[in-house]
Parts: structure tokens; sequence; C-alpha cells
């Protein structure tokens, strides 16, 4: 529902009635993630995507009959396994959405666009379908049809707010997790870090530049990053997991080249429950940094968990280039993929989460 906010809260303030359709499951290589939605508007118009455009037709006359009469569908993978081109099938629900049956949109919406984490469980089955439930950190609003379903649906909210992932809850409810978009430090300010701030925001992350040096940490070098912060890294990492403000999404990138930097703020970083932890230098750097870190008494497991140097073999050169080797890594590590050529790896081309690597993204 992120993607399609805007315009779905335009026609709910209109006070008209609009078809949504939500990937609630997909198997297989189904080319969009749980969460993904599409809507379509009462003059006709359609917004958002639930797949790679197979499937778009079938679900938008879907949507068309659900905004005129109000009654939901859940639409199952047997009726979409010869239309998915790509090889793999999705489980959709369509509902109406207006200020009758989604009273609490705005304020989910107020949440979405602040960065407050908040989440939806919706009632897939039941008499009615449709049913919600959104959950904050500390209360709730609407309900399941029943106290224990609440209850049960707000602990599973909780969690996937958590890892930024929505999904089918146990209680049959799906849940979208709307949690703050995942962290990106990158210190060193840098050309490198320049490039790779503009392509981590693309990929939606909330990217930070931090660096010790004032006349090179400026708002006017690194525009595409939301913090530009002038403080020594290993300080400044210390005090964000003091704060509470990262968790195992956040990615770590140090770029300075300088141990007097590096060091210290990678042997923060690997000690912390982080998703990815990568520092750029030589070979000759690595080998350099690695008995440094041994001396500020990290292990071997610890430093296993340093991708250096950072990035995959790529043969990327100029900053842009090896931004996106960067974040190809960062793309690798979350889902566990190879890194190689997809025509040379067999198997399933999309991959759930590796356990412990929860999403970049939320719903």
């Amino acid at each position: 529902m992120r993607d399609v906010l805007d315009e779905l809260v335009r026609w709910w303030e209109a006070g008209e009635p609009v078809g949504m359709a939500t990937v609630v499951r997909t198997w297989r290589s189904a080319p969009r993630p749980a969460g993904a939605t599409m809507l379509v508007g009462p003059d006709g118009s359609a917004t958002g995507s639930v797949s790679a455009g197979c499937v778009e037709a079938t679900v938008y006359e879907l949507a068309t009959r659900v905004q005129a009469t109000g009654v939901p569908v859940r639409q199952g993978l047997e009726d979409f396994d010869d239309l998915l081109t790509c090889g793999g099938s999705l489980d959709v629900f369509v509902e109406r959405v207006d200020r009758t049956t989604f009273p609490e949109l705005g304020d989910v919406a107020r949440d979405i666009r602040a960065g407050t984490p908040v989440a939806v469980a919706t009632a897939l089955d039941g008499d009615p379908p449709g049913r919600r439930l959104v959950v904050w950190a500390d209360r709730t609003a609407g309900t399941l049809g029943s106290g224990r379903l609440d209850a049960a649906a707000a602990a599973d909210a909780r969690e996937r707010l958590r890892t930024g992932d929505s999904g089918i809850a146990q209680t049959g409810a799906f849940v979208a997790a709307y949690a703050p978009p995942p962290r990106m430090i990158v210190f060193g300010a840098v050309d490198f870090a320049a490039a790779l701030a503009r392509v981590g925001a693309v990929l939606g992350y909330r990217v930070t530049v931090c660096d010790a040096r004032p006349v090179f940490a400026t708002a006017r070098r690194f525009p595409q990053a939301h913090d530009v912060v002038v403080d020594w890294p290993h300080r400044y990492l210390r005090a964000e997991a003091g704060a509470g403000r990262l968790d195992g999404r956040t990615v770590v990138c140090v770029l300075t080249h300088d141990p007097r930097f590096d060091v210290p703020v990678l042997a923060e970083a690997l000690r912390m429950p982080l998703a990815y932890v990568g520092a750029m230098g030589s070979r000759h750097t690595h080998d350099d940094r690695l008995a440094r870190l041994r001396e500020h008494g990290l292990t071997g497991a610890e430093l296993e968990r340093l991708a250096s140097p950072i990035g995959l073999d790529l043969g990327a050169r100029t900053p842009e280039e090896t931004a996106v080797s960067i974040v190809a890594e960062i793309v690798a590590s979350r889902y566990g993929g190879s890194g190689g050529r997809l025509r040379d790896v067999p198997g399933r081309i999309h991959r759930p989460p590796r356990a412990g690597r929860p999403h970049g993204r939320s719903a």
C-alpha cells in the first residue's frame, strides 16, 4: 500500500470508493512480494501493480467488480497459474476501501509518512472478510471479530514491525507491516559515498553519511543523503545503537580508507546484530585491517561477517559503478544470492530473505 498511498488517500478524502487488490501470498518466482498493491479508482484509473504485468488485466476486472459491489474476494493461486509467465503463483485479496470500510486510513497514512511504525491486519476469511485491526506500538483500533483474535494478531503485527516483513499470520489475517525505512549508514565523506547515497535512497533506505571532518561532511556535497553528520564514526554508531535507532535491517558501509576512522567503527559494527557491514579498500588494506581488528579483540566469527573488500566482482571502476557493486552485495546477502549470472545459476530466481536477514522494504 505504501507505493499507492497518495492516490488511495486522495480518493478516500474525497469520499470515493476504491477497489484495492493486495498480494497476500506468493509461491515460486512471483515477481512482486506480499504487500504489493494495485488500485482501481472510481474513474477507472489503475495505480500500482501486483505482478510484472501478466495478471494485471484479471486483477483490474476483479477490483472493478469489488469496488462496485463492496463484496471482498480472495483469489487463489490456481486461478493465476497459467497467466504468470514468470513461473510463479500468487494469492490476492481484493476489497473496497472508503471512509466506511477503512475509517482509520487517515491515521495510518499519517504515520506511514512520518515513519511511525504501524501495521494493518486484515481478515481474509470469516463473516464478513475484510475486518481490520490497526496496530501501533502502544494501542490498536478496529477488530478482527474477537478479543482473542485481536490479541494474537496484535502480537504478530508488532513482531513484523520489528523486521518490516508482511505476510499471513497464524490467525489467518494478512498483516501489512509499515516499519520505518531501513537505514544505510555510510562512513566517509568521499565521492563513492555520494554515489552510494543516491543508489541507497532509490532502494528505499534512509541514508546517513557520517565523517569527522566538517569540511567534507556537508549537505551540499551529499544532497541525496537524508542526514549528513559530523562526528567520529565509532562514536556516532555507538550513540545510535544506544538510542535504539539501529536494527536487524541496518547496513553499514565504511569507505574511509583510514584506520583511525574505520577500525574503531568496524569494531563497534561487527559486534552489533546488523544486516550487513562492509568496508572499502585494497586486499593489502583488508589484511592490515583484519590484524588491527584482532588487536581490538574481535573473534573469528565476528570478522567473518565483514564484507571486505566491499561489493561484488562487477569490474566496477567509477563511483557509480562501485555503488551498484555494493548494493548488489547487500541484496545478495539479504536473500542468499550467489552473485553469479542468473543464466549460470540453477533453481529459483526469487528467494525469500535468509533467516535473520529481514526485508529491506516493508509493504
